[in-house]
């Protein structure tokens, strides 16, 4: 699948955590990525395939919502900056959980991009099992 990346770091709003709590990753074996969890859920493990790396969506962000990219973290601005924004080649690992997106989210609905990823997940389950 190929999908539109963008680059992020933690001296960004959102700092050093990600969406469930924990640190944002990079280097060792997996590394933190957010999107919009409608539409590619928490738990979601994915490879580049130009550079081998694997990806787990854990963190989430206003700017994502309603869009199908992929926010891929660095832990500098300069390896940000140096990914900018592509156009590139994934392959899905996993799949995360839409219904522990949903349930994660349901308690952080006083932003209007929770709102609206929780709306469509809410669509999702009436629609389907999942």
């Amino acid at each position: 699948m190929t999908v539109r990346t963008t680059a992020y770091t933690h001296s960004e709003p959102g700092g050093s955590s990600n969406g469930v709590g924990g640190r944002l990753r990079f280097g060792g074996t997996v590394h933190s990525a957010a999107s919009d969890w409608s539409w590619m859920p928490l738990g979601t493990r994915f490879r580049i395939c130009a550079t081998g790396r694997e990806y787990v969506i854990e963190d989430y962000g206003a700017a994502l919502v309603g869009r199908k990219t992929i926010d891929l973290y660095f832990p500098s601005r300069k390896a940000m900056n140096q990914w900018g924004c592509r156009q590139t080649e994934i392959e899905i690992v996993e799949w995360g959980s839409p219904s522990m997106s949903l349930k994660l989210l349901e308690g952080r609905m006083k932003n209007k991009h929770v709102r609206q990823m929780v709306a469509a997940l809410r669509s999702q389950k009436d629609s389907s099992n999942f």
